[in-house]
């Protein structure tokens, strides 16, 4: 429902910031990861996730997409609430859980407080695919810097491709119609080219 919160930094602790955008308020729950991204600034923006109860309406804010996306594949899992889903995003890095759903360890997964051998277990085996798919590298997944390239690999390896192929292709691209490129018409070349 609402995709990210910019505004003025006016409380903050390490499981939850408000932040004053135009006058009103929000109270958003947040990661260490997070936490520790928007310490010493006083502007910021946080991308956001909606969970709506019947008793209660929670944000859950995360200071780049990438969290976000991971934040939303954990509840996605039986038995991963959303307190749950943040526990384990303050506990590692997204690359981390990445890995660690990839490579199928359950050690490490076990290690934050709160998730059991099934737990993890049913992580691996609800997420692996779709981690990997997702590329869970520091460009597709941390969207760390947001170029206009970064966007278009993200949006050919969610199409299908694989990443390599799709590097090529914007390479190509890139070459030959520049690197200020719209990220669309960067898809929409790379595509032709696949």
């Amino acid at each position: 429902m609402y995709e990210y919160f910019k505004g003025k930094l006016i409380e903050k602790s390490p499981t939850e910031a408000v932040i004053d955008c135009n006058g009103v308020a929000y109270f958003i729950n947040i990661s260490l990861q997070t936490f520790s991204q928007i310490e010493g600034k006083s502007d910021i923006k946080l991308y956001t996730h909606l969970v709506v109860k019947e008793d209660s309406h929670t944000i859950f804010g995360f200071s780049q997409k990438g969290e976000r996306n991971l934040f939303r594949l954990l509840i996605s899992v039986s038995g991963v609430g959303a307190n749950t889903a943040r526990v384990i995003l303050s506990a590692m890095s997204t690359d981390e859980i990445a890995n660690a759903i990839v490579t199928e360890n359950v050690d490490i997964l076990k290690s934050v407080k709160g998730i059991g051998a099934k737990t993890a277990q049913r992580l691996i085996l609800d997420l692996k695919d779709k981690v990997a798919k997702e590329n869970t590298s520091t460009e597709i997944f941390a969207n760390s810097h947001n170029t206009n390239k970064d966007e278009a690999l993200s949006a050919l390896i969610m199409l299908g491709f694989a990443r390599k192929s799709a590097e090529k292709a914007l390479e190509k691209v890139i070459k030959s119609e520049g690197l200020s490129t719209k990220v669309e018409n960067l898809v929409r070349f790379a595509l032709k080219i696949l």
